[in-house]
């Protein structure tokens, strides 16, 4: 497609990988983990200092989570700081669709409470 100003190419719904980051998928699941964490901590009304509390953590662990910057965390402790803000984490495996171009595809669903 072309604009005024020169193309558009549509992305590949991972802005990781079409960034060319070899670890891509890593990349985008600590970050959608990372935004459950912060939208969890909004909805529980607490402020930084008190999640920190909650979670072991210290607060600029907490502030760096809040802001999108989870550098220093795996994806398994922020799965475990979920669970610890009272969140259930469901991991569905299944066989990968032959028409895929990569090696799987990340999703999170949220339920209506």
């Amino acid at each position: 497609m072309k604009t005024k100003k020169g193309r558009v190419t549509v992305g590949s719904g991972n802005v990781f990988a079409d960034l060319g980051f070899p670890d891509a998928e890593d990349l985008q699941l600590k970050a959608e983990l990372t935004r459950q964490i912060g939208k969890r901590i909004k909805a529980l009304g607490l402020t930084q200092v008190q999640a920190a509390k909650r979670l072991g953590l210290e607060q600029p662990d907490v502030s760096r989570l809040v802001n999108g910057r989870p550098s220093g965390f795996s994806a398994e402790r922020l799965l475990l700081i979920l669970n610890s803000l009272e969140v259930d984490v469901e991991i569905v495996l299944r066989p990968q669709h032959k028409t895929q171009r990569h090696r799987g595809a990340i999703r999170v669903s949220e339920l209506a409470s």
